[in-house]
């Protein structure tokens, strides 16, 4: 059963760590490429803060993103700010999203995500927790795969098992829980991870 209120405390944790890592970059860190093709640091932490807001929205029953364009639009327009702004704005976007989460609420409820993709709102906190952790890897600044918290790894390997159970190849790869969750998440080789019978790991499909 999922513990919506343990999954908060959980962002929080990841939050303060993220943050703590980000006030030791400078504005020519930040402006750097992050392991996300395309995307800066600066792209990933205005990432983070408009997540925030948007899953705030799925929990106050708000579309997530006007549009796919407005949200692309609202990254790029935040990704080059100075680093002192991207900070307070991580800040900031995480109050607003803990202060929703503090409204009366049935946690049982179904939500709309992005896509049309729907879920409890009790696993809405564990979503959270996901970006702000992967994405933290992304920055590329020295939070590693390794460095997750092992319930997370558990549960997002999980997640994302349960997401490409369709595909009996995939399925079947097992392995070390890191190098598991790498592969699964796009942010690993799959070196560790082994086929039933052998031969070359499957290829994955779109998340």
């Amino acid at each position: 059963m999922i513990d919506h209120a343990r999954d908060l405390e959980s962002v929080d944790e990841a939050t303060e760590r993220l943050l703590a890592a980000v006030a030791g970059l400078d504005n020519a860190a930040a402006a750097e490429p992050s392991r996300l093709p395309g995307w800066s640091r600066g792209h990933v932490l205005a990432h983070l803060s408009r997540n925030a807001d948007a899953i705030g929205n799925v929990l106050t029953g708000l579309p997530m993103y006007a549009s796919a364009e407005a949200r692309d639009a609202d990254i790029e327009r935040d990704a080059h700010r100075p680093l002192d702004v991207q900070l307070t704005d991580l800040r900031e976007s995480a109050a607003r999203f803990r202060e929703r989460t503090a409204l009366p609420a049935d946690w049982s409820r179904t939500v709309t995500l992005r896509n049309g993709v729907t879920d409890t709102a009790a696993r809405v906190p564990f979503r959270r927790w996901a970006e702000i952790e992967l994405h933290h890897v992304d920055l590329g600044i020295g939070y590693e795969l390794e460095d997750l918290p092992a319930e997370f790894t558990e549960r997002e390997t999980d997640f994302l098992r349960d997401r490409f159970s369709g595909d009996p190849a995939v399925a079947g790869v097992s392995g070390p829980a890191t190098a598991l969750l790498g592969w699964l998440s796009g942010r690993g080789d799959g070196k560790g991870l082994t086929v039933p019978g052998g031969g070359a790991l499957p290829a994955l499909p779109s998340l």
